[in-house]
């Protein structure tokens, strides 16, 4: 955990995004010794569960609870403050970042938060699962009720708010069906009717969209996604101005929530190459994108990069950039051609996560989950709903390009 205060670092908000990537949390203090300050390029590894004090006079003289301070190992050390505040000075308008062991875990730590028994909770319908399960569980046994809202209509999402709403989760893009929201007009009904707003916004990251700016309160990421980049560690974040941010410490730290030094060592270097991986991760996305746009065993490419793609008007508009997760639905066909389809590719993997070097094909079904909202989509015809998540990573795009197109002939062979 750590507040963007009496930073030291050389990176400025005037800096480019690259410069910032590369100087952010690399405050001389944390990267050398006395005498011999910024002595390596990171932050070493702080691994202690116990801080040390030369003599009771300094321990009494502890300041109670600051940022960037040894107290115990709960509170962090330099690598965790190291990653914390660079997360912050990528959030314009943030105060200060709090680290989660997962991205579940920034979710239930924003909530539980925000969020007190006979609160009401809207939530987009188009969020990723563990939350919608978080609002089924977790929310409901501490007496919080979750009602689901259609993200593509503000009207019904203010007919939703009664007297006993607090909060709203928001997750744009989407990240099975893709689906953009209109957020500032979702935030400026929120803030109108004087509900907290939290956003997911793992998809686009700081570098795509900035949710603070546009008047969220809190924002969420899952750092094991784009962030680490390399999946072989997990983490979460939120970030928020003073008066949230101040909270969301209290609450991580009553939860007794703390990550390890190693994952943070591990989220500080992959920070480092965010950029250039997210540009080239779009720009490979685009072109599968396009590519696949143009197949004729596929129905609609759900990729808001995509000119006609459903959300595109407001990518533009709003976002700054993308990133290499989208989804594709088929022409029709079952359930057990598209599972054809992904067995056959080679160059693809099989799991759930997304964000890291290697491309990734998952099964897109969210007709049993949707409670607010209709899939397939307004204007696709009712067979055309079997979806595959695409992640993108850093391969060669012909090749993936060549690896799709086997998997679309063994879709052919099995609809």
């Amino acid at each position: 955990m750590s507040s963007s205060d009496d930073k030291n670092s050389p990176a400025s908000p005037a800096h480019g995004i690259g410069t910032r990537l590369v100087e952010t949390g690399r405050r001389p203090e944390w990267t050398g010794t006395p005498g011999h300050p910024g002595a390596v390029v990171s932050p070493a590894v702080w691994r202690a569960s116990t801080h040390l004090y030369p003599d009771m006079a300094a321990l009494r003289a502890h300041p109670a609870n600051e940022d960037g301070k040894f107290y115990y190992g709960r509170r962090g050390a330099p690598t965790q403050w190291a990653l914390a505040e660079a997360l912050t000075e990528l959030e314009p308008g943030a105060a200060g970042t709090v680290l989660y062991p997962s991205g579940v875990a920034a979710i239930a730590g924003a909530l539980l938060t925000v969020l007190r028994p006979g609160d009401v909770l809207l939530m987009t319908d188009s969020a990723y699962e563990p939350s919608r399960t978080m609002g089924r569980g977790l929310l409901k046994d501490f007496g919080v009720e979750t009602r689901w809202f259609d993200p593509q209509d503000p009207a019904a999402f203010e007919a939703t708010i009664c007297p006993r709403t607090r909060a709203v989760l928001l997750e744009s893009p989407g990240s099975l069906t893709i689906e953009v929201h209109d957020i500032p007009a979702l935030l400026a009904i929120a803030k109108a009717r004087g509900l907290v707003s939290v956003i997911d916004n793992t998809w686009a990251s700081p570098l795509g969209f900035t949710p603070l700016t546009h008047g969220a309160d809190i924002t969420v990421m899952s750092l094991t996604k784009h962030v680490g980049g390399h999946s072989d560690a997990m983490m979460g974040s939120a970030s928020a101005g003073t008066e949230w941010y101040r909270k969301l410490r209290l609450r991580a730290q009553g939860l007794g929530n703390v990550v390890s030094p190693d994952d943070a060592a591990l989220m500080l270097r992959g920070l480092r190459t965010l950029s250039l991986r997210l540009e080239r991760e779009t720009a490979s996305a685009l072109t599968l994108a396009r590519w696949l746009d143009a197949q004729p065993e596929v129905a609609r490419v759900l990729c808001p990069m995509l000119p006609g793609s459903p959300g595109h008007d407001l990518w533009v508009r709003d976002f700054t950039g993308g990133c290499g997760l989208f989804s594709f639905v088929l022409n029709g066909g079952t359930s057990a051609a598209r599972d054809a389809l992904i067995d056959a590719l080679h160059l693809f993997g099989i799991g759930y996560s997304w964000g890291g070097f290697e491309s990734l094909a998952t099964p897109v079904d969210p007709a049993p989950i949707r409670t607010a909202s209709r899939w397939p989509f307004a204007g696709m015809a009712e067979e055309d709903r079997f979806g595959v998540r695409l992640s993108i990573g850093l391969e060669d795009t012909a090749d993936l390009i060549a690896d799709l197109a086997g998997g679309l002939a063994a879709w052919k062979a099995h609809a």
